[in-house]
């Protein structure tokens, strides 16, 4: 293991430890739970729901939302190809690996099962549902040395042999660039998702570099070009529209999400899910 691995993963374990006590990793409900509040009815919530006697009272109708009296599955699953590399490194790849590290130690923290899953072109690695920072370091470890220059990989396949996979309703983290569509609608039929966005401040805010030979990171291919401002603008253009289309996606299916740089502090980021 390297040392600068060894390091991120000892900063995950302790912000976990010391920073994340009392917060729960998911506010998922369901069918006979414990009692959690009472809130007034919304279009599109179940009618079964409806606490009648209040709504009696009151003369509006209100549903009761019950926590989970039961031990949480916790899936955290990236998407992992040659995207991860971004300018002159893979400091993507990093941030991502320690995202789900610090994922995976608040599952265990909480006494939650933690599965991982990494997809990338040409492996599947996977963890058995687990509480063992063994495994938890394990999974950590295979994000972080995965080969993914010059690799690309299909979104929708992965998504799917997740779905098969996974039999119990979960919360399940989905990690990755997203700079490519991405439906995640048939997870959410099921589970409780949350998309983790990576990605380098540059990808968005991106400077004049001149004349310039670009690499393509899913492979080898080289393009001799002129990066201007009509370059930039062209390709904020397509940025904005692959954004707002996912934005669109994740509220039409109540998907919660969150936007993570390479130079963000992780857990302060992670925690504005769960206040």
């Amino acid at each position: 293991m390297t040392t600068h691995l060894k390091a991120l993963q000892l900063k995950a374990r302790h912000q976990v430890y010391t920073l994340l006590s009392g917060h729960n990793l998911s506010k998922l409900h369901g069918e006979g739970y414990d009692f959690s509040e009472l809130r007034e009815y919304q279009m599109g919530d179940d009618i079964r729901k409806i606490n009648w006697t209040i709504t009696a009272k009151v003369g509006k109708p209100y549903i009761k939302e019950l926590h989970a009296n039961r031990e949480l599955s916790v899936v955290v699953c990236a998407l992992m190809d040659g995207s991860l590399y971004f300018s002159s490194g893979n400091a993507k790849q990093e941030k991502l690996t320690e995202v789900a590290t610090v994922l995976a130690y608040a599952a265990q923290h909480s006494g939650d099962l933690f599965t991982g899953l990494a997809y990338t072109q040409h492996k599947i690695h996977t963890t058995v549902p687990t509480k063992q920072v063994y495994h938890i370091e394990q999974f950590s470890k295979a994000l972080y040395e995965a080969d993914l220059l010059h690799t690309t990989l299909e979104p929708e396949p992965s998504i799917k042999d997740l779905f098969k996979r996974v039999h119990k309703p979960s919360l399940i983290f989905v990690l990755g660039d997203f700079l490519e569509a991405t439906d995640l609608s048939l997870l959410a039929q099921k589970h409780e998702v949350i998309a983790v966005v990576i990605r380098d401040r540059e990808e968005e805010f991106p400077k004049k570099l001149g004349e310039v030979s670009l690499n393509d990171s899913h492979n080898s291919a080289q393009l001799d070009t002129y990066f201007g401002r009509r370059s930039i603008d062209q390709y904020l253009a397509k940025l904005k529209e692959n954004d707002d289309k996912l934005m669109e996606h994740f509220s039409r299916y109540d998907i919660r999400s969150v936007k993570i740089f390479t130079e963000d502090e992780v857990l302060g980021k992670l925690m504005k899910l769960f206040v």
